[in-house]
């Protein structure tokens, strides 16, 4: 059976990673982008901060193309047993071509306000996110600057989170996936 690649896209804060720790403990497999980042800070011995993990991120597309983070991730999904990934947090159609290579892709896209999402990353803390709305709308931007409005143009499916609760986001999110493996 050809592997289901979930690839979940949206800007910072829309619900993604809420999605990815709602459906892992269904018992799918997740891989996150960022942590691929954050690995690679720590193997080159970098201070995990805002500034750091963006300027890394940018280095390895400069580097090694524009689907260069999928290239972090190859062996993860390549060593799976599972017959469905989600793939938490895809910034580019160069990434989606590359993921393409293991399976069938679908794209799932989650949308949100930008004051619901300044709201989460505020509280989320993860050593990376936002603390001011400058710092928010720079990463805004980088974010666009890699492409992430591609993705989420050309989802199959898209998610709304405004108003929902924490369940009812994994939730459609998880029947929507069902909906791709039957």
């Amino acid at each position: 059976m050809t592997k289901l690649i979930v690839c979940l896209t949206g800007m910072p804060g829309a619900g993604k990673s809420t999605i990815a720790d709602g459906l892992k403990l269904k018992g799918y497999e997740i891989i996150n982008m960022g942590n691929a980042v954050r690995e690679e800070a720590k193997r080159r011995n970098l201070e995990p901060s805002r500034s750091n993990l963006g300027k890394l991120m940018l280095e390895l597309r400069e580097k090694n193309g524009p689907g260069a983070v999928v290239e972090l991730i190859k062996n993860q999904i390549e060593n799976s047993s599972s017959n469905v990934i989600l793939i938490d947090g895809i910034r580019s159609n160069d990434e989606i071509d590359v993921l393409r290579k293991f399976g069938n892709v679908k794209l799932l896209a989650i949308h949100a306000s930008t004051d619901t999402r300044f709201d989460f990353l505020q509280k989320r803390g993860r050593s990376d996110d936002p603390q001011t709305k400058e710092h928010f709308e720079e990463r805004d931007n980088r974010e666009l600057g890699v492409g992430i409005s591609n993705p989420i143009a050309l989802s199959d499916h898209a998610i709304t989170n405004i108003d929902l609760t924490k369940d009812e986001l994994i939730s459609s999110a998880y029947l929507i996936i069902q909906s791709w493996t039957e």
